[in-house]
């Protein structure tokens, strides 16, 4: 749980996007290239790019402290650890202070666990093992590399590397899952006991392979409600097992929620490297509120423009107050403890209710928020299973 203190400490998070993908999954979306073969030549020219980047970005977020830094992707397990190391000494030395949080994600190939050793020596303290399914049939259906038997392996590296902190990633919903399939999911990944978990309904990302399966009668995914009874009772049988719930898709053992994470849903800045990263800006002039802004998501694009000294994003909104409220509202409904009146009155002049009195009467109504009486708002259990429907409300 982040304390008021550290909520008005002036910090930034670091997300690092590293593209590269042995293998492009058919429901992915993010900005991702196909590369079987990671050469040294293309690896030290994107991490590179990055650190020229962070050069001129970094006086964006200056008097900043390092709070947090998250490598994800793609897969930024293929790049080697020496690389990684050289991008978390950069970071250290644009911002003061030393990360309470580095994380990395990684997949359950024998290059990547070999690798774990040297990634925990470079920084990583905190490691997010892309599982998605203990079932081999599962794996098959959501094209996915590695098998079960991989998955056990990883963990076992990732515990022998000295990992004290390790994160879970599961998809449910996907297709020809059962509720029992799942649930032998969560036996298997509760058994090797995971300080985090995260689980993600498979989504139909407008035009990947699966959605276009899907749109051509090609693939049977679960229907909404018995995907929402999946979630019901992975919800149950992980607060079961001792790991809380404090984010729609995230539950933890006390003490090991996501810090970096949790920065974007209490609207703090992270600066964003790499294809296709977004930051969260601190406010300044002319964005009072803030700014939004992000890269481009093709590598070459990325690549030409950086090595031409141009470290801008080249798209930035700098957002409007009517905007920063609702992101306020949506945002801060994801977690557990919800939205606090007072805090909300002190940024914006007002309490909750004077600015979505409506929607907040709708979602009560259908026991979707509860609202306590000093104006406080949090999801209800229902909440959690039409959250999306929730958050368009106070758009």
């Amino acid at each position: 749980m982040t304390t008021p203190s550290e909520l008005e400490r002036p910090s930034v998070g670091a997300y690092v996007h590293v593209p590269f993908c042995e293998r492009i999954c058919p429901y992915c979306d993010f900005p991702v290239v196909a590369a079987r073969s990671l050469t040294r030549a293309e690896e030290d020219r994107y991490v590179a790019a990055l650190l020229g980047e962070l050069a001129g970005r970094a006086v964006d977020f200056a008097g900043r402290a390092l709070d947090t830094i998250y490598f994800g992707g793609g897969t930024p397990s293929l790049l080697r650890p020496d690389s990684l190391a050289r991008v978390i000494e950069a970071l250290r030395g644009a911002f003061p202070g030393e990360p309470r949080e580095v994380t990395l994600e990684a997949n359950p190939s024998t290059t990547e666990r070999e690798r774990l050793p040297a990634f925990r020596a470079a920084g990583v303290n905190r490691l997010s093992l892309g599982i998605q399914s203990f079932d081999d049939d599962t794996l098959r259906r959501l094209g996915r590399a590695h098998r079960a038997r991989e998955c056990h392996e990883a963990i076992g590296a990732a515990r022998d590397a000295g990992f004290e902190n390790l994160s879970l990633d599961l998809i449910f919903g996907a297709p020809g899952q059962t509720e029992a399939a799942l649930r032998r999911d969560l036996t298997a990944a509760l058994a090797r006991r995971p300080e985090h978990v995260s689980a993600y309904a498979l989504t139909l990302e407008p035009g990947t392979p699966f959605a276009r399966a899907v749109a051509a009668d090609k693939l049977e995914v679960p229907e909404d409600d018995a995907a929402a009874e999946m979630m019901l009772a992975l919800g149950e049988r992980l607060e079961a097992a001792g790991l809380a719930r404090y984010e729609i898709s995230s539950w933890a053992q006390p003490g090991r929620e996501s810090l970096h994470n949790r920065r974007y849903w209490q609207r703090r800045p992270v600066l964003g490297l790499g294809v296709g990263a977004h930051s969260t800006e601190p406010a300044r002039e002319g964005a009072p509120h803030g700014a939004r802004s992000a890269n481009e998501r093709a590598l070459g694009q990325y690549l030409e423009r950086i090595e031409a000294g141009h470290s801008a994003p080249p798209e930035r909104e700098a957002l409007s107050e009517a905007t920063a409220r609702a992101e306020a509202v949506f945002l801060a409904l994801r977690m557990r403890e919800g939205l606090g009146a007072a805090a909300f009155a002190a940024e914006f002049g007002a309490a909750p209710r004077a600015y979505f009195s409506a929607a907040i009467e709708g979602a009560r109504a259908e026991g979707l928020v509860a609202e306590n009486e000093a104006g406080d708002l949090a999801l209800t259990e229902r909440g959690w299973l039409f959250a999306d429907d929730v958050a368009a409300r106070f758009v």
